[in-house]
């Protein structure tokens, strides 16, 4: 029923990093939610279903506790009912997560023969014998990265996050996403493998998309838990980078290589948890004392909220992958595995990889761009809104919540060789070689890429070397006596106020409009006027609405469609009985040929035969004679 092997216990020891700091913090923010006792029933559910997720040795128990992970987090959506469009995340977000659901199902029932009872391990032989096993690594990137917000299926996280409590969007974001990561290490690894190198660079592909369209929808947000949840697709991506290059070695017989590359992916998987978890929380301190998500309505919260400034800026140095934090370090590993394959000689590779580090490149420098938006606007200048000017530290256990999440992210700064041993011990279990030695070759103080020419980076002398540094100019400010002028902030002959601050919308300006054509924003530029007549002195307001592409072209069209044949079948079911038992009929022929194609060897004669069968059928028994 249960399992406890090393890949189980280090994302256990993932859940339980992520939610314990939580439970402090959730436990000053619950004064504030009406429905405490619905909180905090779902909320340990919540925690609980996920350990039970990553310890699950069959298919049932697995299933049983990813359906409650997935239930407990839709009602803990449901906390805080303020308005229509929270109930409208909740319901996107159910029917997302179900969709998952749906592909996780029929993958188990084949792989299992329909016995869910049977162990993972004893799935790798009735998978092997399986006619399509492409069919079934679909199946797990769908159910899984369904879960895990990557591109195409990401749409419902800008959604479902801002409508969550704080606390809970900081576990789904930090935490419930690596419970999808989880799953396909679990089965790629312990049900389909080996795999062909196609299967790596969907991965790859799928993972920079993600990465490079997370940040840039991010970017355009102003939405401060909006703009984090866009930042989660970015940074899944970033581990599917990972993934991917460790599929794409494994198949070349490239182990070494692999090895380092999934260790990666396992390392950003943690530091994701960390700086994300954090990021959510500070977040959600500054919308407890604001009353808003309007980032535009902050600034100058760094006086009256300098321990959530602090941690916030902490986890914003880190998402941004700045030396020496644990996200520079991920993203150095992901770099150098990349950088590792130029003496491939494969075509698909050639172009594949080079996107890939394009877009990981470009994902670096607007995250960047991104978080000094994000932080400058609502932590620096003057304050924007009357809620900013009155806003005071929150109380002292969600201050306790974010210092020891703080203390996570300096601890996997600090202590990255602890860390990547035990992601080592998760790829020797998994039938991998160790590469420990490699990394490290000459002890903790320096960390090395195993490829050809590969770099060096040492986290602890460049933390070292920067605390030093800054201790040294403080020194030097106090010896040399620097005199101090205080005077009012002075521009272009104008006394600066909030008005004449950079907002988030113009700052961002320049990057939307050399993206135009992925974000095709809905842009409003109103004036008012007097007494219905334009003034040279009224003032004007912009505004930007920027509609994501996805749900534009892809979510909207299956909408329709499904409407579409909702009301046909309604209309057969209600009106032209005949018609629609024959459509019933028609759909049980179906369902077996589809089992003969799937259960035994495919044949084009068959095919052929079956598909004149059903177009026959149709035509004579749904169609009929037109009139």
């Amino acid at each position: 029923m249960f399992q406890f092997d090393t890949l189980s216990i280090v994302f256990v020891l993932l859940i339980l990093l992520g939610s314990v700091p939580n439970i402090f913090y959730s436990s000053g923010y619950l004064p504030h939610i009406e429905r405490k006792m619905h909180y905090q029933v779902h909320y340990f559910s919540f925690i609980l279903s996920m350990i039970g997720v990553v310890i699950s040795a069959n298919a049932l128990v697995f299933l049983i506790f990813w359906e409650l992970m997935s239930l407990t987090s839709w009602q803990l959506i449901l906390t805080e009912i303020k308005d229509k469009t929270t109930i409208e995340a909740a319901r996107f977000y159910f029917i997302m997560t179900h969709f998952g659901f749906l592909f996780l199902l029929l993958f188990f029932l084949i792989v299992t023969d329909g016995d869910l009872e049977i162990g993972f391990v004893n799935m790798k032989d009735i998978a092997s014998d399986f006619a399509y096993p492409t069919l079934l690594f679909f199946f797990i990137v769908l159910g899984f990265l369904s879960k895990a917000g990557a591109v195409p299926l990401h749409v419902w996280l800008p959604y479902a996050h801002p409508a969550a409590p704080s606390p809970v969007s900081a576990l789904m974001s930090g935490v419930m996403l690596k419970v999808a990561i989880y799953g396909l290490f679990r089965f790629l690894f312990d049900v389909l493998y080996p795999w062909p190198l196609e299967w790596g660079i969907v991965i790859l592909v799928i993972g920079a998309l993600s990465s490079l369209i997370g940040v840039l929808y991010a970017l355009s947000e102003h939405d401060i838990k909006a703009l984090l949840a866009n930042h989660s697709i970015e940074n899944i991506g970033i581990i599917l980078i990972g993934f991917g290059m460790g599929m794409i070695f494994d198949s070349l017989g490239l182990k070494v290589l692999s090895s380092f590359a999934f260790i990666a992916a396992l390392f950003h998987s943690f530091n994701h948890m960390s700086f994300k978890s954090l990021l959510f929380m500070g977040a959600g301190s500054v919308l407890h004392q604001t009353h808003t998500k309007n980032i535009e309505k902050y600034g100058g919260l760094i006086k009256s909220m300098p321990v959530t400034a602090i941690t916030f800026l902490l986890a914003s140095i880190s998402i941004s992958a700045l030396p020496p934090t644990n996200g520079f370090l991920s993203e150095w590993m992901i770099f150098q595995s990349m950088l590792s394959s130029s003496h491939i000689d494969n075509t698909s590779l050639k172009l594949a990889i080079p996107f890939a580090v394009f877009a990981l490149a470009m994902t670096g420098g607007l995250a960047i761009a991104c978080f000094v938006k994000a932080y400058g606007i609502t932590f620096l200048g003057l304050h924007r809104s009357t809620n900013a000017k009155h806003a005071h530290e929150v109380n002292f256990m969600m201050q306790v919540g974010m210092i020891l999440m703080a203390g996570v992210v300096i601890s996997l700064m600090l202590f990255t060789p602890f860390y990547i041993s035990w992601f080592d011990k998760v790829l020797v279990g998994l039938g991998m070689g160790s590469i420990y030695a490699q990394i490290f070759p000459h002890g903790m103080w320096n960390l090395h890429s195993v490829g050809i020419n590969g770099g060096v980076v040492s986290p602890v002398i460049l933390l070292v070397s920067l605390v030093g540094l800054s201790i040294f100019m403080m020194f030097g400010y106090k010896v040399l006596n620097v005199k101090e002028r205080v005077h009012n902030t002075w521009g272009c002959g104008y006394k600066t106020s909030a008005k004449t601050q950079y907002t988030a919308t113009g700052f961002a300006g320049p990057i939307r409009r050399f993206f135009n054509w992925l974000y095709k924003p809905d842009e409003h530029f109103v004036k008012q006027t007097i007494a219905g007549h334009e003034s040279k002195f009224s003032s004007s307001n912009y505004e930007v609405h920027v509609k994501p592409l996805f749900e534009k072209s892809l979510y909207h069209s299956v909408s329709r469609v499904a409407n579409f044949i909702s009301y046909w079948v309604y209309r057969f079911s209600h009106f032209e009985q005949t018609r629609y038992a024959a459509m019933i009929f028609n759909l049980m022929i179906l369902v077996l040929f589809s089992y003969r194609i799937f259960a035994h060897e495919f044949s084009w004669a068959t095919f052929v035969l079956e598909g004149v069968v059903m177009i026959i059928s149709i035509k004579v028994l749904i169609v009929g004679d037109k009139k």
